[in-house]
């Protein structure tokens, strides 16, 4: 399995920004598609956006299409969200995900991925 750190969250206005990133070791970066997640308290993980291994296709929430964006630097082994126009909605636990197989070209259901980071906080206050 890969191992997934993330970092960049924190509390913000609404209207405002973040950049989370994702830092991958452990296998192979760059033939694996990558997801973000969220969570709020009290509801289930969904999907945020997706991501090819070579970064050429993407892959939207309709909650975040048009705000949010994947991208990914394969270099460094990393994979970034970044956010803009943020909601009190958006107010959740973003996770860092890897798939269990690189069959995917953009994998955005939770049985697909098998690696997840530990989660950064990212509120979002009005």
């Amino acid at each position: 399995q890969v191992q997934l750190v993330e970092s960049g969250g924190g509390s913000v206005q609404a209207g405002g920004s973040l950049r989370l990133s994702c830092a991958a070791s452990g296998r192979t970066f760059s033939i694996y598609a990558m997801g973000w997640f969220r969570q709020a308290p009290g509801k289930e993980r969904e999907f945020v956006a997706a991501i090819s291994a070579g970064g050429g296709s993407t892959y939207y929430a309709n909650s975040v299409k048009g705000r949010f964006t994947i991208s990914r630097d394969n270099a460094k082994n990393t994979v970034y969200l970044r956010m803009n126009s943020l909601k009190p909605e958006d107010t959740a636990l973003y996770y860092c995900a890897a798939p269990q197989s690189t069959g995917w070209s953009l994998p955005r259901f939770l049985p697909d991925f098998n690696s997840w980071g530990q989660g950064t906080q990212v509120t979002v206050s009005s």
